[in-house]
């Protein structure tokens, strides 16, 4: 077993997970394995779900309430992988019981929610750290480097595609109550990976245009949007998304004035771990591993929990991303999520979704 890089190697992070969402298995139980995570305890919904998961992955206890495992006193972070609507009302609810908040993307439902979740974590000494799992593996440092090496010449357009085939009829992430849509699920990465790109291109994007489509039958939910953005300095930006697409392409790639570099698959490196640069020289595939970056992203969560440093995917982030993303559903004449921290309450302890 392979402990956490440095400091954060003296002892194992103690998290306790809300319900038993799919994108648990991916994101927290096999990255626990290798970085020697205790996962303390478990709650869902239906506590025979909660108590077979448990018995799977090794689970410590299963609780009977979100509640229960955010107050257990054995756990110090709380991940948080629920429908999107209750994202910001469990990860006010964690903070307020002084745990560290580790949060599925987007944080919120939108930009007010964010405001107030960085509002509260503002107040505690808490880490909040919202699961952009793509920036903490190795593809994402090379390829600044090489564009920070000047190899590409000037930067002068950024574009992320984000494409898959669609969901069930019946899945949350086409629910509007749920904070569905193609944006929320995958233009979050696009946007995010626009924003990163701030140092090397004078500061943060902005939106400049937005198009997009409704999904038949669900009227306020995305099916597909594209952003237009520019960048302080005159660098472009496309962020798509679409969520109902024919093929599967989660690519990210820059292109300066001597050359281009790609990823090819962004959010799946476990899967693709190539990235390919262009030039007039001509063109090579370098590698970077296929260590998920699920693993890399726990141990950046474990770091930033024993240092106390905050890491690059804040409450200060979130907000940043919630704001573009209230941006383009206002371009394409949709309504921002609705709001759920006064509706959605801790109170109702079982409320939403566990079927991420």
């Amino acid at each position: 077993m392979t402990m956490p890089h440095g400091d954060a190697a003296a002892e194992p992070l103690r998290l306790g997970l809300l319900g038993a969402a799919r994108i648990t298995d991916l994101a927290v139980i096999k990255p626990a394995r290798v970085t020697g995570t205790r996962l303390v305890a478990v709650a869902a919904r239906d506590p025979a779900r909660a108590a077979a998961f448990a018995e799977a992955h090794g689970v410590e206890k299963v609780h009977q309430s979100y509640l229960d495992v955010i107050n257990d006193p054995d756990v110090e972070a709380v991940y948080n992988p629920l429908a999107n609507s209750l994202h910001a009302p469990w990860n006010k609810a964690a903070l307020a019981a002084g745990k560290h908040v580790f949060t599925e993307k987007p944080s919120a439902s939108n930009a007010v929610e964010a405001e107030d979740v960085a509002a509260l974590a503002s107040t505690t000494d808490r880490m909040f750290f919202e699961g952009f799992h793509y920036l903490w593996h190795p593809l994402v440092a090379r390829l600044h480097a090489i564009l920070a090496s000047g190899e590409l010449g000037e930067l002068r357009h950024v574009e992320t595609v984000m494409d898959m085939p669609a969901p069930d009829a019946g899945d949350p992430r086409w629910s509007l109550e749920l904070s569905g849509g193609a944006l929320m699920d995958l233009g979050c990465y696009s946007l995010h990976s626009m924003r990163i790109l701030a140092p090397f291109a004078g500061g943060e994007p902005a939106l400049v245009s937005a198009t997009g489509g409704e999904r038949p039958g669900q009227p306020g939910v995305d099916e597909w949007l594209t952003a237009e953005l520019a960048f302080p300095n005159g660098v472009t930006g496309t962020a798509g998304c679409n969520m109902a697409s024919d093929r599967h392409q989660m690519s990210h790639r820059l292109v300066g004035t001597a050359g281009q570099a790609v990823i090819t698959d962004f959010v799946n490196p476990h899967n693709d771990d190539r990235l390919i640069v262009t030039t007039s020289e001509g063109s090579r595939t370098e590698h970077l591993g296929r260590r998920s970056s699920y693993t890399y992203q726990l141990e950046a969560l474990t770091t930033a929990v024993r240092t106390g440093a905050p890491a690059r995917t804040d409450a200060a982030d979130a907000v940043r991303t919630m704001r573009l993303i209230d941006e383009c559903y206002e371009a394409i004449g949709l309504p921002p999520r609705p709001s759920h921290s006064d509706t959605a309450t801790p109170s109702d302890a079982h409320s939403g979704s566990d079927h991420r």
